[in-house]
């Protein structure tokens, strides 16, 4: 997020130029995308589940917090979208200022601690679509 300094600075849609207009609307998206593999991960990480999701999920959300560290806790893109003509810091358009700034600071911790569930809890055991004698499923440890 990058502050300007002028708390007057907010920018309604129909003032915004078509570049600041696709910024805006790439950025939702993108958060909605980074929201939902962030809690993909912790969906993950509470049931033990393992696969190509959960590890394109955990991918992003890296890639993310490298961009966030570059960019010393402010999007790396801020400068470009003040030039397109959007002052206004993304979270400071769904929250107010205070809690905007504390976002990415919370969702670094949820981030942090929910990738950390999916290495520290082992995964479940695997039901196996073979069926058992007497028509129950086996688990992969049952050892048959």
């Amino acid at each position: 997020m990058v502050d300007s300094g002028d708390e007057n600075d907010d920018v309604s849609w129909s003032r915004l130029g078509p570049r600041a207009r696709a910024w805006r609307l790439a950025h939702a998206a993108w958060s909605i995308v980074e929201l939902t593999a962030l809690g993909y991960v912790w969906g993950c990480a509470i049931t033990r589940r393992r696969d190509a999701a959960l590890w394109a999920s955990v991918g992003l959300l890296v890639v993310e917090g490298g961009a966030l560290a570059v960019g010393r806790g402010d999007c790396p893109m801020g400068p470009r979208q003040e030039e397109w003509g959007d002052p206004v810091p993304f979270f400071e358009l769904v929250l107010p200022p205070r809690a905007a700034k504390a976002a990415v600071p919370v969702l670094a911790v949820v981030t942090v601690t929910g990738i950390a569930g999916v290495f520290l809890r082992s995964p479940g055991l695997v039901r196996s679509t073979t069926p058992r004698r007497g028509g129950r499923h086996r688990r992969a440890a049952d050892g048959d």
